[in-house]
């Protein structure tokens, strides 16, 4: 097969992309960024990398297609370039939940130890929020619920859940969200909230998918994205 046949020059531009996928740092860099736009400072502190790692990281998903980048001021600010990344990373869920069974194994060992139940889906939690009859719960730390949130959601992020327990109702049922849906901060919450007699459950997903699928979205006043905020 002549190196210039179009199908194998299609596959190599494909298996480039699956390479920049092929580091555990790099899928911890896209769910960060599917919350929001990052510096590569803040990246570099989210993920606990030095910023050079960082940086290197982030270069190379762009230079595949998978980030865009732009200037301001002193920063150079990271996000996807196109929501089909998303999609990117829910297939290599779907292939790694059926056929990995170390994968399984953590799945059933820490997630699902932590919320058996089953998830409530996109289409269920839409009309529940619109006859009122649940509160939503952001989990995530304060900037990406300022850069977006789901409509009505309440911004509690994790580590201060157990001293503000006061501002969520007891006599409503609570959906938790955060990241995605493995996002460990969701699972964290619900299983505390639980201890606490609430009732509680997970969106099946996390903002990025809630975005994505065009529902609603809310945003607040917004921090420079070169800080390294919490």
């Amino acid at each position: 097969m002549s190196r210039q046949d179009p199908k194998h020059l299609l596959f190599e531009s494909l298996a480039e992309i699956a390479k920049s996928l092929g580091h555990a740092h790099r899928l911890d860099i896209l769910e960060q960024l599917a919350q929001t736009e990052r510096s590569v400072e803040v990246v570099a502190k989210r993920v606990g990398l030095s910023i050079a790692n960082a940086s290197q990281h982030l270069r190379s998903m762009r230079r595949a297609g998978l980030l865009v980048s732009h200037r301001d001021g002193k920063h150079v600010i990271y996000g996807l370039s196109d929501p089909s990344v998303l999609e990117a990373l829910a297939a290599l869920r779907r292939i790694a939940e059926t056929q990995s069974a170390q994968v399984r194994d953590v799945i059933g060992t820490y997630f699902r130890a932590r919320d058996a139940l089953e998830p409530v889906p996109r289409r269920e939690l839409v009309r529940r929020l619109k006859d009122d009859l649940v509160t939503v719960l952001d989990v995530r730390p304060v900037d990406e619920y300022a850069a977006g949130h789901l409509p009505a959601a309440v911004n509690i992020p994790l580590r201060e859940l157990t001293r503000r327990l006061r501002e969520l109702p007891k006599e409503r049922e609570i959906v938790a969200y955060c990241r995605g849906p493995h996002c460990v901060l969701a699972f964290e919450a619900v299983a505390l909230l639980r201890e606490r007699g609430y009732t509680v459950r997970r969106l099946q997903d996390g903002f990025p998918e809630w975005k994505a699928a065009g529902l609603p979205i809310v945003r607040t006043n917004v921090a420079p994205q070169g800080r390294g905020l919490d």
